[in-house]
């Protein structure tokens, strides 16, 4: 008997160190995916926050002999200023040491100028300092100290220019107003951004009723046979396939067989909704299969038609979990790439789209665009891209919760 007992006490010891490991290597998986999301997440900030912020250099131009905007060369009075600034009076530069002056400011400069102008006409008549943004060298210059991109001259104006305090770390409000560039000073996402909001709304003005109307029928007024099975594994099925196929169908059926112009956001928006209604229709479906079979019953017992009873009653109810599902739909679709570039949507597109029919991008192919550009400017943009997507998909993803939670009814 006491053999026994020590027995049952031994396999006892050795079941709860077995669920003391369990539980031990579950700790350690739970910490090392927190670690490698934060060591992402600082990497991501560490190389995108700077392109927040960029560089302006302060030029001192003479506007003693203009009296109004359409007089200046803009162009030709920021050069003439730069060698007054930066040159001596008496030396004879050469051509390649005044191209390298000239590669100090932005090429929009002379936009910049022209507002500056445009906003304060007292400027006129006088001296003035105009703060104007740098080039993409000068600027990883004085945020990273990046000298490989510079030549001797540069160098040497700059750290002048370092000494005396002529230049400043302004936000970047450009990167956010401007579409893509070849410069990457120049470069924004405002482009994608947009982009990304025209194909939210085709592919959720397409896909929402469509779902959700086969999500209803199939529940509630499809026959229960074969051909309603096969159509639900199809389903299922549709919601893993890989991304990449939706595009080929994409590409097949909108610009192959309807000529929907190409790159454009209605097509990318037709294409993405293909993608998201499988997965509505699932979470809708599991929705209304949460509805007590009771509400239904008492609806038709006061003398509620089929169709009054979804429309009055199973809709309303299930509303909660249709938005949530449809939000974590558009969440994945946003964040698509591959069915994009293969529907064309990989084009430079520096203007921002006005409406659905002309060439649009996205910010998931900015990204793709931009990682592949070996210029450091455009590395810290791409990172700075990442961020916006994520922050915009955090905030798809948590409204979703806050919804479910907020509306959700325990039955």
């Amino acid at each position: 008997m006491g053999l026994i007992n020590k027995n049952k006490i031994k396999n006892l010891k050795q079941r709860n160190r077995k669920e003391t490991r369990f539980a031990l290597f579950g700790k350690i998986c739970v910490f090392a995916a927190l670690a490698f999301l934060l060591l992402l997440f600082s990497s991501l900030i560490y190389k995108g926050a700077p392109a927040f912020f960029r560089t302006q250099l302060a030029i001192e131009i003479d506007l003693t002999k203009f009296n109004k905007i359409e007089e200046i060369d803009l162009r030709k009075t920021i050069k003439s200023s730069l060698r007054q600034q930066f040159i001596d009076s008496d030396s004879n530069p050469e051509i390649s040491q005044l191209n390298s002056l000239y590669q100090l400011l932005s090429k929009a400069s002379n936009l910049e100028l022209k507002k500056q102008l445009a906003s304060d006409s007292s400027l006129f008549g006088r001296k003035s300092v105009f703060w104007l943004s740098s080039s993409s060298k000068v600027d990883m210059y004085f945020k990273h100290g990046e000298t490989s991109s510079l030549n001797d001259y540069q160098l040497n104006w700059l750290q002048r220019t370092s000494k005396s305090k002529q230049y400043r770390k302004v936000f970047n409000f450009a990167f956010f107003k401007f579409g893509d560039s070849r410069e990457a000073e120049i470069a924004g996402i405002a482009a994608g951004t947009v982009g990304s909001v025209f194909l939210v709304l085709v592919s959720l003005s397409l896909a929402f009723p469509l779902a959700v109307m086969c999500a209803f029928y199939l529940e509630e007024f499809a026959p229960k046979n074969h051909l309603t099975n096969l159509l639900e594994a199809s389903i299922n099925n549709l919601a893993a396939i890989p991304s990449v196929i939706y595009g080929l169908l994409g590409l097949v059926l909108y610009l192959q067989f309807f000529n929907i112009p190409r790159s454009s956001s209605l097509v990318g928006g037709l294409t993405l909704s293909l993608l998201a209604l499988p997965v509505i229709i699932i979470t809708t479906r599991n929705t209304i299969r949460t509805i007590p079979r009771s509400i239904r019953e008492g609806a038709v017992a006061l003398g509620a038609t089929k169709i009054q009873v979804v429309l009055h009653h199973l809709l309303p109810l299930s509303l909660p979990g249709i938005m949530t599902g449809t939000i974590l739909a558009i969440s994945r679709a946003i964040g698509e790439t591959a069915p994009l570039l293969m529907i064309g949507m990989i084009a430079f597109v520096a203007d921002v789209p006005s409406n659905f029919f002309e060439p649009s991008s996205a910010l998931p192919v900015q990204v793709f665009l931009w990682s592949d550009l070996p210029e450091t400017g455009f590395s810290e943009k791409t990172c700075a891209a990442i961020l916006v997507l994520l922050l915009l998909l955090v905030a798809l993803n948590l409204s979703a919760t806050l919804i479910r939670k907020k509306f959700e009814k325990k039955w």
